[in-house]
């Protein structure tokens, strides 16, 4: 069976930035900035961008090109023989449908809350009414049923189609979409009174605030959350490298990526600290930012039920834009595994991600006495924890160490295929950064991840 392609450099950037950019930029970067003391939080970032996100995007899309396979069958195609690399093929499908067992359900919370937003239900309750709300969401196990077989099935219904005329295409008008309404946000909360304030917490470095936090707790977190932004280590980047031409040099492409996905990090803090300041709410309040503290805020502003709409759409669109991309992963292992058409993948993983997305679900209601990590914990809490501090920093250095080592696919074969086409190149002066420093970070970054989640 023929390759698809994906039929333009535009799709496969908008597709490529779709999947790295998701709830966690415009969820959990805002609230990590603003616990993390502002704008040294974000140099430090941006700088842990380049040295560690850019260049384990260049190698999943390499692989991705020169296999024309997915991650399922990547290591088939470019490992030696009766290697042990192929192992970690099944981590990565495993961690695709792990993810989205969780990832489709905080989607549908976006879709659920644009709806009550629009509909205004959210619309004169104080902090406490906008705080039970939120509370009686998650109670309700019907409800976060619905709107989460809505994630899935429009998810499916969209990648069912061909790659150009269902996933691109849809892909396309909705980044634009999300980036459109992003700048009308930004623009409106940064020409708030008292919206300044917002500006200057969020640009300017604290520097009491880094004191109290520690140096070394706020260089750890940036470089976390620059690593992990990305969504890198299951092949999700792979896939769209595997539909992708020569015609460009892919550390250019990975450059091009990180930027948009960052665009749309510190576009998100535009509209979150501005608002925050000029209404007196707390701006490092954590993950009730988003469900919580807005709310209030939209319930103050002039036209806040439009603008909260229009906030949530864009949540929901940035929650799609991975939720389409590995989507579109499952698929495509589906197929290299089994030989399934692409319909045919879809009307098998469509009712079976439904089922898989239950135990996240009842966890906040009817399996909320299961606590798998602790007191305070749930289900979710445990799926996010295997993916997000072991499966994606384990599997970004077997991907780092498949590229530079001589008993995987090697330097020379990865610097050919990265550097094919035009743009930015990889040199043999990373060589030593790729192959001996890149790795120790990585491990320094699981270590650390593992001690800081359960400190």
């Amino acid at each position: 069976m023929q390759r698809e392609k994906l039929g333009s450099r535009l799709g496969f950037i908008l597709l490529s930035a779709g999947c790295a950019i998701g709830i966690g930029n415009v969820w959990k970067f805002p609230y990590m900035a603003g616990q993390y003391g502002g704008g040294l939080f974000v140099l430090f970032y941006l700088f842990f961008l380049i040295i560690l996100g850019v260049p384990v995007m260049t190698m999943e899309f390499s692989l991705g090109r020169a296999s024309q396979k997915s991650p399922a069958a990547i290591y088939s195609e470019l490992a030696p023989p009766k290697s042990k690399w192929k192992l970690h093929s099944y981590a990565a499908v495993v961690g695709n449908y792990l993810l989205m067992m969780f990832y489709a359900v905080v989607a549908g919370w976006m879709i659920k809350y644009f709806v009550d937003t629009a509909f205004g239900k959210l619309a004169g309750l104080g902090t406490e009414g906008v705080k039970a709300h939120y509370d009686g969401m998650l109670s309700e196990p019907l409800s976060l049923i619905i709107y989460t077989t809505i994630t899935i099935v429009i998810g499916f219904l969209v990648c069912s189609f061909s790659l150009q005329n269902g996933l691109e295409r849809i892909t396309k008008y909705m980044m634009l979409a999300l980036l459109g309404i992003m700048i009308v946000l930004a623009v409106n909360s940064s020409m708030l009174d008292g919206g300044s304030e917002g500006l200057k917490f969020y640009l300017l470095p604290d520097v009491q605030k880094v004191k109290d936090i520690g140096l070394i707790n706020v260089i750890v977190g940036a470089m976390n959350q620059s690593f992990f932004t990305l969504s890198l280590g299951i092949g999700s980047m792979a896939i769209f490298g595997s539909y992708i031409g020569k015609d460009r040099s892919l550390l250019g492409e990975s450059v091009n990526v990180a930027l948009l996905d960052t665009f749309v990090a510190l576009a998100s803090g535009f509209i979150i600290f501005p608002a925050c300041f000029a209404y007196g709410v707390e701006a490092n309040s954590g993950p009730g930012l988003v469900f919580i503290t807005l709310p209030n805020i939209f319930n103050n502003l002039p036209l806040g039920r439009l603008w909260g709409s229009l906030f949530f759409v864009f949540m929901s669109f940035a929650a799609f834009s991975t939720v389409f991309a590995v989507f579109e992963n499952i698929i495509s292992c589906n197929m290299d595994l089994f030989g399934f058409s692409r319909k045919k993948a879809c009307l098998i993983n469509c009712p079976l991600m439904i089922v898989l997305s239950l135990p996240c679900i009842l966890g906040f209601n009817l399996l909320s006495e299961i606590k798998p990590l602790g007191e305070g914990t749930n289900i979710m809490d445990l799926e996010d924890f295997l993916v997000s501090n072991i499966l994606l920093p384990l599997g970004c250095l077997v991907f780092v160490l498949f590229c530079t080592t001589k008993k995987g696919w090697g330097w020379k074969s990865f610097k050919t295929e990265a550097n094919i086409g035009k743009g930015l190149k990889i040199a043999d002066w990373m060589r030593f950064y790729m192959t001996y420093i890149l790795p120790v970070i990585i491990c320094v970054l699981f270590v650390m991840g593992i001690y800081n989640f359960f400190k």
